[in-house]
């Protein structure tokens, strides 16, 4: 709109002033040839009033004064030319004939003789004005030319010229309210169209399919707005239900997963009982003599299985039931290295700046996390020539770090994305709990679990507790 309004505003503006000029030029033609037309008639009655014989060399005698009476009554100048294009008689005062051409140009002659009507019109500009010299025969009383009248007219276009400034001045004001007015209408329209369409915008950018999202509703949109709005919401209301679809299959394929892992795991001790068993019962003997020394060993055996299959059972109750936090302040320095007593390991190192950091943590659950932490790292380092694994504790602001850092194999790039994943695991037993049950602790206390590693150089795991904690409704 503001742009039509501009170009409108434009084009006027030029037809204007390109309609004036021709008005001009048009006015300045016709007034030029009724001043001509006149002063032919007065020269045409001069001459027929004459006692001088009408001949080219009388015209100086017959308009000796009657030129001037002429001048004076058309209120316009001329002269009077011989065919030779010699000056005889100008209207001018004597002290501004010098200014006068007292011979016409061969080129002027010769294009009023090649005119059909005898006239020719010379346009040119003078001390920034135009004027125009029309040059036409003077003829006797047979229609013999006798003389050249010469009549310069110079433009007056003062009036004009003022006439459009006032009006493009006027038109100016108009198109300058037209253009505020075009402004304004443009946008309220677009506020207005655009409204419903920033609401939709907004509420698209909002659109997350791991939460609940909300329907969009606008008081009177326009019909092409409101079928946009109603398909968003009934989009909304399908992926509603698909992602509960995907939810309740997504919870399905991790139990069933989870109950296959769990079944695997069992059956592994299972088989050696059986076998246990079933030799037991093809050997035994009671008169024996070292009947009590298989029965210890086969007891041993049972026991070492029931123990294996009580771990499992542990590792899955421990990870799908959390026990409740017992938050109390810590020195995390101290519970750290009270964790890294049960190792064994001479390459297991532990360093701390300070010797005392407190944070309000659950004094089991941190030992749980570090010890997790810690058996990853040992199992990511038995075919290393060198082993060393580095657990640190350091104060961050207001959180508490602590890291472990091994010069193990480290984790490909094709598995980081699953190595928080409960049931994922690049063990060859094991149920795959221990990170999933550490980064469900870690983020219970609203801190953050990361890792970085470089495959074949290493690994490094670093959690971030805040020292000041209250437990997650």
């Amino acid at each position: 709109m503001i742009v039509l309004v501009l170009v409108a505003s434009i084009l006027i503006a030029g037809m204007t002033v390109y309609q004036y000029r021709e008005q001009s030029r048009d006015y300045h033609r016709e007034k030029l040839e009724r001043k001509e037309e006149q002063i032919r008639q007065s020269i045409n009655y001069t001459l027929q009033k004459t006692s001088y014989p009408v001949t080219t060399d009388y015209l100086g005698y017959i308009f000796k004064n009657e030129i001037y009476e002429i001048a004076d009554v058309q209120n316009l100048n001329f002269n009077i030319y011989d065919m030779e294009g010699q000056l005889i008689k100008s209207s001018r005062p004597k002290f501004v004939n010098d200014s006068v051409s007292t011979c016409l140009d061969v080129e002027i002659l010769n294009k009023l003789e090649a005119t059909i009507d005898k006239r020719y019109v010379e346009e040119n500009i003078a001390a920034g004005d135009k004027y125009q010299a029309s040059y036409t025969y003077i003829l006797d009383q047979k229609f013999k030319p006798i003389g050249i009248l010469d009549i310069p007219y110079f433009e007056d276009n003062s009036f004009n010229d003022k006439e459009l400034k006032e009006f493009l001045f006027r038109l100016g004001g108009v198109y300058l309210i037209m253009l505020f007015a075009a402004i304004a209408m443009a946008y309220l329209i677009s506020k207005y169209i655009t409204r419903s369409l920033e609401t939709v915008s907004d509420k698209l950018t909002q659109t997350d399919l791991t939460k609940r999202n909300e329907k969009i509703y606008v008081q009177n949109p326009s019909e092409e707005v409101g079928k946009l709005i109603d398909s968003y919401n009934a989009m909304i209301d399908e992926l509603e239900q698909s992602a509960a679809k995907l939810a309740r299959s997504e919870r399905e394929q991790a139990w069933r997963e989870m109950a296959k892992q769990v079944a695997h795991e069992i059956k592994n001790p299972l088989t050696p009982m059986r076998l246990s068993v079933q030799s037991f019962e093809r050997k035994f003997d009671p008169k024996d003599p070292d009947i009590d020394t298989k029965v210890a060993e086969y007891s041993k055996t049972l026991i070492q299985q029931i123990d294996t299959m009580s771990s499992i059972a542990s590792a899955f109750s421990n990870f799908a039931e959390m026990p409740a936090q017992q938050n109390e302040t810590l020195n995390v320095v101290k519970i750290v290295k009270l964790a890294l007593d049960i190792f064994n390991e001479d390459y297991i190192h532990f360093i701390s700046e300070e010797e005392e950091i407190i944070a309000k943590l659950d004094r089991t659950q941190l030992i749980r996390v570090v010890t997790n932490l810690v058996k990853n790292a040992i199992q990511a380092v038995p075919e290393v020539e060198s082993p060393r694994i580095l657990v640190s504790v350091t104060s961050e602001n207001n959180f508490v770090k602590i890291s472990v850092a091994d010069n193990g194999v480290g984790i490909s790039e094709d598995v980081e994305d699953k190595i928080f994943e409960p049931k994922f695991t690049t063990k060859s037993s094991g149920m795959g709990l221990g990170l999933g049950m550490v980064k469900n602790i870690v983020e219970t206390y609203k801190g953050d679990i990361k890792f970085t590693s470089h495959y074949g150089k290493g690994t490094v795991f670093t959690v971030r507790f805040p020292k000041e904690q209250t437990k997650e409704s």
